[in-house]
């Protein structure tokens, strides 16, 4: 029978500013282990460490615009545009622009944080 994820759990964000992070799918909401689902809110000039995690990310954004910092340059990802990160990859994410930006997280296997490996 399906299982109605009826809402999320809001979950801490890592970054220089507040950033809301709402788990549907994951670890901490549903207990999935090999997926996860998280709505990101970012506020204009949010910006995370580094890092290099243990699993794929797919980052769909809804609206405005993330920058993905990596070893090569960086990507503007638009709304209605895409990105994926290879496990292991190095990257950094940040919402420059005024409006900040709103979008999806999907992390192949689970995110946690002790997969993230994030910079100190």
């Amino acid at each position: 029978m399906p299982r109605l994820i009826a809402r999320p759990t809001r979950v801490q964000a890592a970054g220089n500013k507040p950033k809301l992070i709402d788990e549907f799918i994951g670890v901490v909401n549903s207990g999935h282990t090999a997926v996860s689902v998280a709505r990101m809110t970012s506020p204009a000039g949010w910006a995370e460490p580094g890092q290099r995690p243990a699993f794929e990310e797919i980052t769909l954004v809804l609206k405005g615009m993330v920058r993905v910092e990596h070893a090569g340059g960086a990507l503007e990802v638009r709304a209605g545009q895409a990105v994926v990160a290879a496990p292991g990859e190095w990257v950094r994410y940040s919402t420059p622009e005024q409006d900040g930006a709103e979008y999806v997280a999907i992390c192949v296997p689970a995110f946690t944080p002790a997969t993230v490996n994030r910079e100190r």
